[in-house]
């Protein structure tokens, strides 16, 4: 199952030599940034994101910039460097980018920056950005009583397997018009609804009959599974 997420737990890391590339969960992603003084500390964002909020002192540099490498590349490689995302997905990328570049000491931490804070753990915003307030519960509920069949598809602009994905559910959605409807949830936009309903990976789908939850997915699905699964 391919999703937008990291490995969520310390388990989850390599040792070469003296080197170090660990994805460790939020309280001691936080216990290591502040007990280590030379931390370099990198957001992965797109500068949306960034400007919506981030870790204090966080410096972005967007992954699916073309000069992703070249900017990594200016850090000091002796030094540990503390990578996130929204989700894990593309800070995981970046210590593999990092890694092959001889870092000695990376540190992603699972779940990104959404489950930092659902830890309750401080963000700064830019000067002058509001957050998205992006759609609530009650908003959410009456969108999935509109219709016999709703399906809710959970994704972000960056998110891989949510644009492989898009042209099918799209399909699916145009085929059965008359009885279904496809509402698309941008995580980026709708933190506070994907908190609230506890969805921490993306890509992610839900099936609504007559307003009752019947089907729901989390990560990457073929077509096929997904027209076999739903029953649609």
């Amino acid at each position: 199952m391919a999703s937008c997420q990291q490995a969520t737990t310390s388990d989850a890391q390599e040792s070469s030599g003296n080197k170090i590339a660990r994805t460790i969960p939020v309280e001691e992603y936080e216990q290591k940034l502040g007990t280590s003084p030379n931390a370099q500390l990198i957001d992965v964002r797109t500068p949306q994101e960034y400007a919506e909020g981030h870790l204090k002192d966080a410096v972005n540099m967007d992954i699916n910039k073309t000069d992703f490498d070249e900017m990594i590349g200016k850090l000091n490689k002796d030094k540990p460097v503390f990578v996130y995302c929204l989700a894990g997905s593309r800070s995981a990328q970046a210590v593999d980018i990092m890694k092959g570049m001889g870092f000695k000491e990376v540190y992603n931490l699972a779940g990104g920056i959404m489950k930092w804070e659902r830890a309750g753990k401080p963000v700064v915003a830019g000067e002058g950005t509001t957050r998205p307030k992006g759609m609530t519960v009650a908003e959410f509920n009456e969108l999935i009583n509109k219709r016999n069949y709703v399906l809710v598809d959970y994704n972000a602009p960056w998110c891989v397997p949510c644009k492989k994905m898009l042209p099918y559910i799209e399909r699916l959605a145009e085929k059965d018009k008359d009885r279904l409807i496809l509402v698309r949830i941008d995580a980026d936009d709708n933190k506070d609804l994907l908190a609230e309903r506890n969805i921490q990976n993306i890509p992610y789908l839900e099936l609504y009959l007559d307003g009752k939850l019947v089907w729901k997915h989390e990560g990457y699905i073929e077509e096929a599974d997904l027209l076999k699964e739903t029953k649609l």
